[in-house]
């Protein structure tokens, strides 16, 4: 096992237990004597974001190199190994926040606090299941989450300001008269005529221009990536400077998706969106673009942690996950289905296709 890192520990000075950050708050509470300590984060203190050509020429080791953080238990004196930046003790549950601050990681600089606390989860939890359509009946029954995990978990942010120059082509439609014969039930023929759409294309070229801001990138594979992508949209305007008070007596999970692959994911999601920008420059009623040529500039980046509630309930001998926003209670997860009532959702959508069908049958 390696030498214990450093780490932060909150003890409450009216009674000696550990302090939690409260959701919804500012400020750290203990769950025993409900003494408050207030977040204090300087005024002079902002979320930075960093460049990006400065990072690429920085020596740095791959996570996936990095030892596990040790943790040494304030309440117990247990020592455990974890992945992640901020968790409890495994033996008596006292919250331990690791000192990211090592130079082997890229250190978060913002973190958006829960304000969803644990009331908050179950009404949450209560709501989604009762909307569930196709759902048993007794999932309405599931009030509560078997487990309930406050999670912070990492992102990429990623700012920069394009140029592009594309090539292409833009299609206009015009309309030729198209004539054809028809043959009635009496074997007699007539001339019919219509307008048949074509397509007239014009090679196009021209430049476009857009700037992305916070471009967000998960930081993580540990999560289903469905599901995270199912909670946002996340308000990220209202991030604060990182400070591990807010961390504390909540899990945090270690990026494990590196930088550079997040600026891949992030490069393509903006290719798609200037793609975009090209075919509206070009105009016309269609467009085809051939080639794309962007210049990057100003690119800048972070990393942030935002909150999300990880829980399981479990129906009928089943386990089934769900995700719950920290910030707008959004929820997203696995859910049992009825097939009773999808067979006879099904046979009502057939009964009444041949109701109608047989309505206009009888009236012709």
């Amino acid at each position: 096992m390696s030498a214990p890192q450093t780490q932060r520990v909150f003890p409450c000075t009216n009674c000696g237990a550990n302090l939690e950050f409260a959701p919804g708050t500012e400020a750290l509470r203990c769950p025993y004597c409900g003494s408050e300590q207030h977040i204090r984060i300087a005024a002079d203190r902002a979320v930075r974001e960093h460049s990006w050509d400065e990072f690429v020429r920085l020596p740095r080791k791959p996570i996936a190199t990095l030892a596990a953080h040790v943790f040494t238990c304030p309440g117990c004196g247990a020592v455990t190994e974890s992945d992640a930046i901020s968790d409890r003790c495994q033996f008596c549950g006292a919250p331990v926040v690791a000192d990211v601050d090592s130079g082997q990681m890229v250190v978060p600089e913002a973190v958006l606090p829960f304000t969803v606390d644990r009331a908050g989860v179950r009404d949450a939890l209560q709501v989604w299941v009762k909307s569930r359509w196709f759902a048993p009946n007794q999932l309405k029954k599931v009030t509560t989450a078997e487990t309930v995990r406050s999670t912070y978990l990492p992102h990429w942010t990623y700012d920069a300001s394009t140029h592009s120059s594309y090539t292409g082509e833009r299609g206009e439609y015009y309309y030729e008269t198209e004539y054809y014969t028809v043959r009635d039930d009496n074997g007699n023929e007539r001339t019919e005529e219509r307008q048949v759409r074509r397509t007239q294309w014009w090679p196009a070229s021209g430049s476009v221009s857009r700037d992305f801001d916070d471009l967000l990138v998960r930081g993580t594979g540990k999560v289903p990536p469905e599901r995270l992508d199912a909670l946002e949209p996340w308000p990220l305007t209202d991030a604060r400077p990182y400070d591990q008070n807010f961390l504390a007596g909540h899990q945090t999970l270690r990026y494990d998706v590196e930088p550079e692959q997040g600026m891949d994911v992030a490069r393509a999601r903006m290719a798609s969106t200037i793609e975009q920008d090209c075919r509206r420059d070009i105009g016309g009623d269609e467009q085809r673009v051939h080639s794309v040529n962007t210049s990057y500039s100003r690119v800048m980046f972070k990393l942030m942690l935002l909150p999300v509630w990880i829980c399981a309930y479990l129906y009928a001998g089943k386990t089934y996950q769900v995700l719950i926003n920290g910030r707008t209670a959004e929820v997203a997860g696995d859910r049992p289905f009825s097939w009773v009532k999808i067979f006879f959702a099904v046979l009502a959508g057939v009964l009444l296709v041949a109701a109608v069908v047989a309505f206009f049958v009888l009236r012709r």
